[in-house]
């Protein structure tokens, strides 16, 4: 038998109290166990599973309504109808007012097709020749004075350039004139030469009624009608205002406007006018007209 260890003895035995199982220690906290998976999510109910589907449904029609909207500005904005587009203003009417009031007839005659034309005797004694106009006529004996200003008449502002004239009154709004005057006006689109002389001249007797003397008037018309004058195409207006202004002693006036078509663009104007108080100058208003001839 062999002899027991030296160190055994010195070793106290352990407790016979003591048993297998968790061993625990002072300061140490004891294990936790990990919590457990949650449990599987309940598939939802028909009324929630409905809701979802309308939302998922919503959102995809707001996406095409939206892309669809997206096109249509792209094709809206980037077209010509775009209503925010800039866009060039239109071209302005630049064709003289009688132009734009009175086109061009379509046949280039302006006189009536059933008349000849008539060739007038050649022009004698002395002349009033307006250039400008194209025209010369009749020239008369004192009283009557060469006119040497340039008088730019009413809304159509006609340019009364050459012509005879004297004064036969003045008053608190001036002189009063008998007057015999020529001008040239544009009443042709470019280059056309063929004119609408009754528009023309209808637009022009309705400026020197409304322009040329006192208001409110009344007008005894004489002859209104296309014509022939120095053997070319015109529009003849004869007529007498009846007036009244302070101071004026004249109240009425036999005047008479003609509109020649010279074969130009612009139209030759003649303006008669002779107040009431020298009606011993009336005869001029026909004489004149009478005696015009195209250069």
């Amino acid at each position: 038998m062999s002899e027991p260890h030296p160190h055994e003895s010195a070793w106290p035995r352990p407790d016979s109290s003591w048993s297998s199982g968790t061993v625990t220690a002072s300061g140490v906290p004891p294990l936790v166990p990990p919590p457990p998976d949650p449990p599987p999510a309940a598939e939802p109910t028909g009324p929630e599973r409905r809701r979802r589907q309308l939302m998922i449904f919503g959102g995809v029609a707001g996406l095409i309504l939206a892309g669809g909207l997206i096109v249509l500005l792209v094709i809206l904005f980037g077209s010509e109808s775009n209503p925010f587009r800039e866009r060039a203003s239109a071209p302005t009417d630049v064709r003289p007012p009688l132009a734009q009031a009175c086109p061009a007839p379509t046949s280039s005659a302006s006189a009536p097709a059933t008349e000849a034309p008539v060739v007038p005797p050649p022009a004698t004694g002395a002349r009033t020749v307006d250039e400008e106009a194209g025209i010369s006529y009749r020239k008369y004996p004192a009283p009557w004075l060469t006119w040497t200003d340039v008088w730019r008449a009413g809304t159509l502002q006609v340019p009364y350039r050459v012509g005879q004239h004297f004064v036969t009154e003045t008053y608190s709004g001036g002189e009063y004139h008998a007057s015999i005057l020529s001008a040239a006006i544009p009443a042709a689109d470019n280059d056309a030469v063929s004119l609408d002389l009754e528009c023309v001249g209808r637009q022009i007797a309705a400026d020197v009624r409304a322009e040329y003397y006192p208001q409110p008037n009344t007008m005894e018309p004489i002859r209104d009608e296309v014509t022939t004058l120095g053997g070319r195409p015109a529009w003849v207006s004869e007529f007498r205002l009846r007036f009244r202004a302070d101071g004026l002693t004249a109240t009425e006036e036999y005047s008479a406007v003609a509109v020649i078509d010279v074969g130009k663009p612009s139209a030759a104007i003649l303006y008669v006018s002779i107040p009431g108080t020298h009606k011993q100058f009336d005869y001029v208003v026909r004489d004149v007209l009478n005696s015009v001839r195209p250069l």
